[in-house]
């Protein structure tokens, strides 16, 4: 006999666990009517042509025939249809939840109060003109890291990227991107960073450069300097020169309280909102309890589950921002020939999800139960401390982008496909969605939450290990990611406008 699980009471299919045959018994008292594929859905009962289909005991689209009990229910049967959000909120009781025991974290205090959980230098180009001279500073100074014993100094970084020019100077688009460099250049996970720009581009440094009283920033042009030798030898010197003083910096007992954790999904699977995401929304909530703050993002990945976060918010005000940013998603798309609903992707299609209605069911249960204090832009930085909602597209290194400019020192990465990602200054830390997954990708991934498939570990048990695992890279332990060197070339600004 086969076992088919069903996620909710409501629910009209199930998720496989295994390949299932044609013809073979089920745990649920049918027949297997096709042969269905791992991970995949399968109809436990008749489901009439343009009936809603139910996962999660919430929709996923309609059907576009009669489906039998125990058929396959994927896209050739299965599509998007779009439908009234419902939601109950009277605000009642959505206080802030009250700090629990201090957790400690071993980290960098910063000199305004800030914590950084790595130690970095940080190169930021403003423009696409000096992403080669950033690259060629932090090679020069990582080379001489090598040569030394600065323990605690975790590396130069050059946040280079493709855009800075060829843009409206007033637009929405322009604003995006300043925030961004802005949240960079403060990122409390840098001791020291230089701004480094060309001379004539849109984004001038004289745009970032007007708080003077901060020491750890300083601003250079390329023209201003004498071209590329000149600017990467002297910034490379001074850097090289101030190494000493930067592994100065000891790492010291921090509540926990102090770290931002960004919620990310990558190649997800229909495991994903079974097993990883759900025990990540676990270990979120335990964060939040301690005083600490988590932040979802992806606007095109909450789709269709909007509305369960609307049921959270501490406020209408938070409901409306999420419905504006839905809004100008659905124009911006209009004016793009595209849709929300172009979405999941191939790879997203063949571990077994099929509509971005379930693709964001299960991607919103990494944000756990707890209440929604705010509702931000993209870049913007965070204001109360909680759980954030950031408004981003669903690209996962243009929203982790987003998110780390935001304050987030710390990135939980689920992932059911594999995915291989990590982002200087911020360490990320891999969630597999599914033992079989792990096993063959096992040095990308730091934790396996296919034991919850496995019936090896609860989501309890999966959760508290993310949230140990959360401290523990936080104070230093080197994530997957980290240990294979991924992080220099995934920092992506989010370039919204036309280029000029």
């Amino acid at each position: 006999m086969f076992n088919i699980i069903k996620l909710n009471e409501k629910d009209n299919i199930g998720i496989a666990p295994m390949d299932i045959p044609k013809n073979v018994d089920l745990n649920i008292g049918i027949k297997s009517a096709t042969s269905v594929p791992y991970g995949h859905k399968i109809s436990i009962k008749k489901i009439k042509k343009g009936d809603f289909v139910i996962r999660y005991g919430q929709k996923i689209g309609i059907t576009l025939v009669d489906i039998k009990e125990g058929e396959h229910v994927h896209s050739h049967n299965l599509i998007f249809s779009d439908f009234k959000r419902s939601y109950t909120n009277n605000y009642i009781n959505k206080n802030f939840i009250k700090k629990k025991k201090d957790i400690f974290f071993k980290g960098f205090k910063r000199s305004n109060g800030s914590s950084g959980t790595r130690n970095y230098i940080g190169l930021i180009s403003t423009v696409n003109c000096s992403a080669t001279v950033v690259k060629k500073i932090a090679d020069k100074v990582n080379l001489k890291l090598k040569e030394t014993n600065f323990a605690n100094i975790d590396g130069a970084v050059s946040l280079k990227h493709s855009s800075g020019c060829g843009m409206n100077n007033t637009s929405y688009g322009m604003n995006v991107f300043n925030r961004t460099i802005e949240g960079f250049k403060v990122h409390p996970n840098f001791a020291k960073v230089y701004v480094i720009g060309l001379g004539c581009e849109c984004a001038q440094i004289s745009l970032y450069n007007k708080d003077q009283l901060n020491r750890n920033v300083e601003y250079l042009n390329i023209q201003d300097e004498g071209g590329t030798n000149e600017i990467v030898n002297k910034v490379s010197s001074k850097i090289i020169n101030q190494l000493e003083k930067i592994n100065n910096v000891q790492r010291i007992d921090i509540p926990v309280s102090e770290l931002t954790l960004a919620l990310q999904c990558g190649g997800s699977d229909s495991y994903s909102g079974v097993t990883a995401n759900p025990a990540l929304g676990v270990a979120s909530d335990m964060l939040v309890d301690h005083g600490g703050s988590s932040i979802l993002s992806e606007t095109t990945e909450i789709y269709g589950a909007e509305h369960l976060l609307f049921e959270r918010s501490v406020n209408k005000n938070n409901i409306e921002k999420i419905k504006k940013q839905i809004d100008w998603w659905k124009d911006y798309l209009h004016k793009n020939n595209s849709t929300l609903d172009n979405n999941p992707s191939p790879g997203n299609k063949k571990g077994g999800l099929t509509t971005i209605l379930e693709k964001s069911l299960g991607g919103v249960a990494k944000s756990g139960t707890v209440n929604l204090v705010d509702v931000l832009d993209y870049a913007e930085k965070l204001k109360i401390k909680g759980f954030n909602f950031m408004n981003g597209p669903g690209y996962d290194p243009v929203s982790v982008t987003g998110q780390v400019a935001s304050g987030a020192n710390i990135i939980c990465f689920t992932t059911g496909r594999g995915s291989c990602f990590g982002f200087k200054p911020a360490p990320s830390i891999k969630i597999a969605t599914n033992t079989n997954m792990f096993n063959k990708l096992e040095e990308d991934m730091d934790i396996n939450a296919g034991t919850i498939m496995d019936n090896e570990k609860s989501l309890n048990e999966v959760g508290q290990e993310i949230f140990n695992k959360i401290i523990s890279v936080a104070s230093g332990e080197k994530s997957k990611s980290e240990i294979n060197e991924y992080g220099d070339d995934e920092f992506n600004p989010w370039i919204i406008d036309p280029t000029l």
